[in-house]
Parts: C-alpha cells; sequence; structure tokens
C-alpha cells in the first residue's frame, strides 16, 4: 500500500493510501500515550497470519481496491474478506488490555475498514456491507471481533468527504514535489569548484543512487564528505524518483554539520525542499516528567484537534530544524517531538541520528516501509554503525533494581515481580552453586557466565510482569510517569529481544556478590537485524575516513555481497605528515608499568623539539592517570590537561575549545572516546597526536565469545574481534591532526607492533613511510 503522495508518470492525481488518508482525518482528541506495549511488526504478521489460517476455504486475504473518490486516487489491501464476499476484516494486533486502547486509535481503525468497506462496495456493487474489527492479543492469540452492518451509499458518502478534506492537502503535496524537483534539477554547487577527491565522491554516490545501490566510501577528513554526498543525492532525486534523503548521523554535532551544509546548498529562505531535523524525546520535551496524555500535559490535551493546522504551518516552512519546530509547536500549543514526528511523513530531507532507521522501533523504516518511499540513505561516520548497532539490539536488566521495583510496587504488581525475583535467585544458585542469602565472595569480584540458552522461566516470568504492569497502569494512569514506567520498558526490551535470540547474540549473567548480578542480551553480530533495513532504502551509502577493510563492514552490518566499495584518494601528502614508529615500546597490558618511563620521554621529547597542541591518547583511564602523574613528575613546566571520567557535554566542549591558536600543551585522552575523533582542530590548534595503545579490546570473557562467534560466521575472528576495530580507532584518532590542505603535524605511534608488515599494510596509504 501506497499512503504518501506521489507523482506518478504523467498523471496529475494525488493518490494515497486508506490508512494515510484515515490517519490525516479520523483521529481527533488527545494525544495519549500511556505506555501502552504495542506489538512489534513481528507479532502484527503473525496475528493476521493466525486469523487467516482459522478463516477456511474461501477466505481471501490481503484483497487490494482502489478508486477515484472526489479527485483522489484511493487505494488500499483489506486484510480479509470472507467467503460470502459481503464481509470484509481489518486485523490489529495488540498486547496488554484491549479497554485501554486510546480513543483517537480505536477511531483510526474503525474509519480504516469504513473506508475499505467504500471501497469493496463500489468495486463489487454491493447495497451494504459487513465490518468487523478483529483485534488480536499478542499474548495469547485471541480475537475480540467488533461487527457493524453499514449501507454502501452511507460509507461511500463519508469516504467522499474524507477524500474533500484531504484533496487541498494532496494537491498541495503534489505541487510541492514538482517544485521541488525542479529545483534539485537546477541545484548547483555552492562554490565556484570541488576540493580534491570531492568531486569523484560525488560522482560516485552519485552513480550509486542512480543505481540503486548500497555503497561504501572510505575518503579522508578534510574532503567535505557532507557536501560530497548530500549534493550529488539531491541531483539524483527527481532523475530517478526518489521520494526522501534521511541523513544520519552518530553525534548530535553531525546533524549540525549536515544541516550547515543543506544552508549552503539552499540558502534562499523559501527554498521548495522541506528539511527537518529529528532530535529524542527528552531533549525536545517542554514538561520534563509528565506522561505524555492528555490529563498530564497541555500540549497532549487536543493534541488531534490543534495539529491540522500546526501541519498545514510546518508545511509551509523550508527549516523545520529543532528551534524551527519548536517556534510552530510553541503558536499552535502542540507538543514540538510529536509534531516533529508527523512532518517526518512531510518532509523531503531527514537529518536524524542512525537510531531513527535502525533501531527496533524506528520511525523513519517504518515509515519508508509503509509508505513505500524509494529513500536514500547517508550514514555519517559509518565505522561507528557495527558498536551502534550492537547497543540498538542488546538489553539488560539488573537484580538491585529489580528488587527495589518490587518492593515499591503496588500490591497487584508485587505478586508478579515477587516471581522475577524468585526466578533471578534460583537462577543464581543453579549458575553459581551457592546459598544467594550468604555472601560468598568480597563485593568487588566479578563472575561472568554465558548461559547456553535463554533461562525460560525467568522470561516467562518477565513477561507476565510486563502484563501485570500494563494492567495495573490502565487502571491507574495517575502511575505512568514513575518507577512503574521504568520497569515496564527495560521488561520489554528485553523480552522482545529473548523473542529472536539467536547465535547473533549472548545471554550473559554476571554476579559481584550477594543481590548484585545484571542479566543480559548481548548483541555481537548485528547484521541479522540490519540487512531488511538496508534491503528497505532504495540507495544507501555509508562514508567515513576509516572503513577499510570492506568486507568487515559488509559482514557485520549485513550489507549484500555486491556492495560497491571506493576508496577516495587522500588529498594529502606523506610531507605533511611526519609518523614515527616507536618500536623500543610495547604497551601491551604486561608492559604498561614499564612502558610509563619511555612513553614521558618521547611526549617531552617531541613537544620540547616543536612547541604546540598535542594530543596523547592511551587505552584506559587508569593508565592516563599513571601517565598524567609521571608526566607532571618528571616535567612539570609542560602545560597538563586530561580526560575526566563522564564529562558532561559543557566540559567536554571547554576540553576541545581550549585547543586555541597560539597556544600549548598536551592534553591526555582515552583512545576511542569522546576526544579520538569527531573534533575539528584545524592549523595550530593541534600539531600532533600520540597513540600509546594499538587501541585493541582486552581479552575478556564476552570478547572471545566474539572472536568465537566471528570466525564460526566469517572465519575471521581474531581479525574481526580485535585487529581491525582496534585500528580503526587508531586512524581515526591520528586523523585529528590533519585537518585541511595547509596543515602540518606529527602522528607518533607508541609500540613496537606498530613496525610489523601485518599493521603497517592496515594503515593509511599516505602514511607510507612510517618508520
Amino acid at each position: 500500500m501506497t499512503d504518501a503522495v506521489r507523482v506518478p508518470g504523467n498523471e496529475s492525481m494525488p493518490r494515497v493510501g486508506v490508512r494515510a488518508l484515515c490517519d490525516f482525518t479520523a483521529r481527533r482528541g488527545d494525544l495519549d500515550h500511556r505506555f501502552t506495549p504495542s506489538p512489534s511488526a513481528r507479532d502484527g504478521l503473525e496475528g493476521q497470519a493466525r486469523v487467516v489460517a482459522t478463516r477456511g476455504e474461501g477466505y481471501r486475504a490481503e484483497v487490494p481496491v482502489a478508486e477515484e473518490v472526489a479527485g483522489l486516487r484511493i487505494q488500499g489491501r483489506i486484510d480479509g474478506v470472507c467467503r460470502d464476499g459481503r464481509t470484509i476484516e481489518e486485523i490489529k494486533t495488540y498486547r496488554g488490555r484491549l479497554e485501554r486502547m486510546a480513543d483517537n486509535q480505536r477511531a483510526l481503525h474503525w474509519a480504516q475498514v469504513r473506508a475499505y468497506g467504500a471501497l469493496w462496495c463500489r468495486e463489487q456493487g454491493l447495497e451494504e456491507v459487513t465490518l468487523v474489527l478483529v483485534y488480536v492479543d499478542s499474548a495469547n492469540w485471541r480475537e475480540t471481533r467488533l461487527t457493524e452492518t453499514c449501507q454502501a451509499e452511507a460509507l461511500w458518502r463519508e469516504l467522499e468527504q474524507r477524500c474533500r478534506n484531504y484533496r487541498q492537502w494532496g494537491e498541495s503535496e503534489v505541487a510541492h514535489r514538482r517544485a521541488r524537483d525542479a529545483s534539485l534539477a537546477q541545484l548547483a554547487f555552492p562554490w565556484p569548484d570541488f576540493r580534491p577527491g570531492q568531486r569523484e565522491l560525488a560522482e560516485t554516490v552519485y552513480k550509486a543512487a542512480a543505481t540503486g545501490r548500497e555503497l561504501l566510501v572510505e575518503a579522508p577528513t578534510g574532503i567535505g564528505k557532507t557536501l560530497g554526498t548530500l549534493f550529488p543525492t539531491l541531483k539524483a532525486m527527481p532523475r530517478h524518483a526518489l521520494d526522501r534523503l534521511a541523513f544520519l548521523t552518530m553525534k548530535t554535532p553531525g546533524r549540525q554539520v549536515a544541516l550547515d551544509a543543506l544552508r549552503k546548498l539552499f540558502p534562499q529562505p523559501d527554498a521548495p525542499l522541506r528539511v527537518l531535523e529529528l532530535i529524542a524525546r527528552q531533549k525536545a520535551c517542554e514538561y520534563p516528567g509528565r506522561a505524555c496524555h492528555g490529563d498530564a500535559c497541555p500540549l497532549a490535551q487536543g493534541f488531534y484537534d490543534r495539529l491540522p493546522a500546526a501541519r498545514e504551518a510546518a508545511a509551509t516552512y523550508a527549516w523545520l530544524d529543532r528551534e524551527g519546530l519548536r517556534d510552530i509547536a510553541s503558536q499552535h500549543q502542540l507538543c514540538p517531538y510529536y509534531l516533529g514526528q508527523e512532518m517526518a511523513r512531510w518532509s523531503d530531507v531527514l537529518v536524524a541520528d542512525v537510531n531513527h532507521y535502525f533501531d527496533t522501533s524506528a520511525l523513519l523504516h517504518g515509515l519508508c516501509r509503509s509508505e513505500e518511499w524509494r529513500m536514500a540513505v547517508l550514514i555519517d561516520e559509518a565505522h561507528n554503525l557495527v558498536d551502534r548497532a550492537r547497543g540498538m539490539y542488546s538489553a539488560g536488566l539488573d537484580q538491585r533494581r529489580m528488587a527495589g521495583w518490587h518492593r515499591e510496587a503496588p500490591q497487584g504488581v508485587k505478586r508478579s515481580l515477587g516471581r522475577v525475583v524468585r526466578c533471578w535467585q534460583a537462577l543464581i544458585r543453579e549458575q553459581y552453586d551457592v546459598d544467594v542469602a550468604v555472601p560468598t565472595a568480597p563485593e568487588d569480584t566479578t563472575h561472568w557466565r554465558q548461559l547456553e540458552a535463554l533461562p525460560e522461566q525467568l522470561v516467562g516470568a518477565l513477561q507476565s510482569a510486563s502484563s501485570a504492569i500494563s494492567d495495573h497502569l490502565a487502571e491507574h494512569p495517575e502511575d505512568g510517569s514513575g518507577m512503574l514506567t521504568d520497569c515496564l520498558f527495560e521488561l520489554l526490551a528485553f523480552t522482545r529481544l529473548a523473542e529472536t535470540f539467536g547465535d547473533h547474540s549472548l545471554c550473559e549473567l554476571t554476579r559481584q556478590g550477594r543481590g548484585r548480578s545484571q542479566l543480559a542480551i548481548v548483541n555481537l553480530i548485528p547484521a541479522d537485524f540490519l540487512a531488511p533495513r538496508f534491503s528497505s532504502a532504495s540507495t544507501c551509502t555509508l562514508f567515513s575516513a576509516t572503513l577499510s577493510p570492506a568486507h568487515y563492514q559488509r559482514d557485520l552490518l549485513g550489507l549484500p555481497q555486491h556492495t560497491v566499495w571506493y576508496e577516495v584518494a587522500s588529498p594529502f601528502s606523506a610531507e605533511q605528515l611526519e609518523v614515527r614508529v616507536c618500536r623500543h615500546l610495547s604497551t601491551r597490558y604486561r608492559d604498561r608499568e614499564r612502558s610509563l618511563p619511555g612513553i614521558v620521554e618521547t611526549l617531552a621529547d617531541q613537544y620540547r623539539r616543536q612547541p604546540g597542541h598535542y594530543l596523547a591518547f592511551v587505552s584506559s583511564f587508569h593508565y592516563l592517570q599513571q601517565l598524567h602523574e609521571a608526566l607532571a613528575k618528571a616535567w612539570p613546566e609542560i602545560p597538563l590537561r586530561r580526560q575526566q571520567r563522564s564529562m558532561s557535554e559543557e566540559q567536554r566542549n571547554q576540553f576541545v575549545a581550549d585547543f586555541r591558536p597560539g597556544g600549548r600543551g598536551i592534553a591526555l585522552a582515552v583512545l576511542g572516546g569522546a576526544f579520538a575523533e569527531g573534533i575539528d582542530l584545524p592549523g595550530d590548534r593541534l600539531i600532533g597526536a600520540f597513540i600509546a595503545t594499538l587501541g585493541l579490546p582486552p581479552r575478556e570473557p564476552r570478547q572471545e565469545v566474539l572472536k568465537q562467534r566471528l570466525e564460526t560466521r566469517f572465519g575471521c575472528g581474531d581479525d574481526y574481534a580485535y585487529r581491525i576495530p582496534g585500528l580503526i580507532k587508531v586512524v581515526q584518532a591520528a586523523g585529528r591532526v590533519i585537518r585541511q590542505p595547509e596543515d602540518r603535524g606529527v602522528v607518533v605511534l607508541m609500540d613496537d607492533r606498530y613496525a610489523s608488515p601485518e599493521v603497517q599494510s592496515r594503515l593509511p596509504g599516505w602514511w607510507r613511510g612510517a618508520s
């Protein structure tokens, strides 16, 4: 079903799907998100399949219908047509209690089945039809059937009215699309010429968009990757009928870089292009701590009554960034976060964090599928996607938090959480063969276990507890913004991942002492979850300064084997960057204490020869502290700063700001942390970097399990678990030094292993000659 307005071929008539039409015209009243557990897409498919399987011979599923109504082309698929041909069904899967379903949601469901009834009667020449809403409980697959017999004429009049209400919007969207495509066809590069390597990058990205391919691009810092990927993709949109462009970033500063690039491309305020910035709900919320429903938040009360006017106003804005969206929401007294969610359906370019497309319940992926968008996806700093995706598809629970929830829970929930506590204690006894009431080891001793299978009894107890909490919140919505909500979200995250548990993940149990344990589902290979996301996009370009080797990214991300690899030649030369290897030093774990004097002397010697700003990267905060103390004691005249644990955003910004032009000093940081990538220090703000580690993850039990799984799946266990991710961090950190063509600097690699041919072969080509 196509739910978005399209401009197909030479047709002038707007087209819209039944769901989108009803969603646009039928919702009324309050926004209501009282933490009703929503079914997963898998639940929905299984629920529909179970219903169809019970209907017997002559029942037809997924029946397409389409008609021209009041100047619109309406189309969709009826979930089911019964054998008599006079009864149609709309099947909806739900979780929790059906009575809890919000009124605006129920109204939407009835509007959909009534619209399908009107279309079916017109196609079949019926005078009346029986409409059935089939609600399927995903907990036990029981059906609740709501039935209504309607006259065809009344249904048609209702559908005509909805279409008239929508038509003006639909026609304006068709006009917007044509104006947008005409503007993009004439779009010019904003500068007189491309930077070195940028034209080749743009041409490659355009070809990928034109042919619907996935593309991996390794391009050095400083060539303008953001503009070099946005410009060609926008140019490809009108010629190759791309509906939307999603620019996905790993961190907040990346979104601003993309918005700035788009403003360079479209400096005029009335550009026929809608750009929307999506931000996290907690950052957009105007009433933190309040539940998202009309009884608690004034911006949720009457939300759908005020939404049409706000949507119309927002559609006239070219720039719906955070501030622009907030201004419109304020004018119409609406929640800015949910206004942004609505405008995601109607915007051309969506700038967002990667989780908005790749997470389990990602908005953009959901829209891409339901609207049947031809979407182009650009992923910045894509070397981070493996780790980010692992986090998206992992979930954990803490025994002490669970015990606290059990103590504080109201009576109806306490019983279910008590079963969780007892099952957890039984799991501890089973795995560690201890009396859970008696401490058997010091509190700071950590015991890690990989469970060969999910603990079925505990998972069952967690599922029951989440249902009990949902039922309680249905009766007591005033409890929806406190402890129970946190508990429900964590239980649901864990139990939903349990439904898809496989060899791509492991189940781990960690214990620090009596009553102190954690149970987690940890994703190791995100490919199984990400592959469907890539296949939903029409084209996808992943770019970074550190993506090689290509097979590592293809395998772990689930990219197709025919994914194109392209490496942009560096515009920098070996003369700009002196790369030295300290062959006499070992930063292996066993050698760290002995390595400190040599590292201190290397840092001080370079600083004395060429004073200026330097960054020195080490493997851990503990090692960083030791190096800071040793360097301060041996060379008190050298200005020193160091990264602290859990720095606030303001502290991180100040740390970067202290690299002032003309200044001096050595700043110590952790490799792979906040200052090892994503910061721009051109000129003499940074003239050198020391890297006192190979970046290898510690050989801990979980990491060894990862190595084994990767070896079994891909035959590259040691490379994929240790060497490649370590060297990606190293090259990223070194990339802070040379940021623009006139920069000069030094990188000192402080470990004898950097001299090995294997490691040398994986360093950037223009570094050749590292000695």
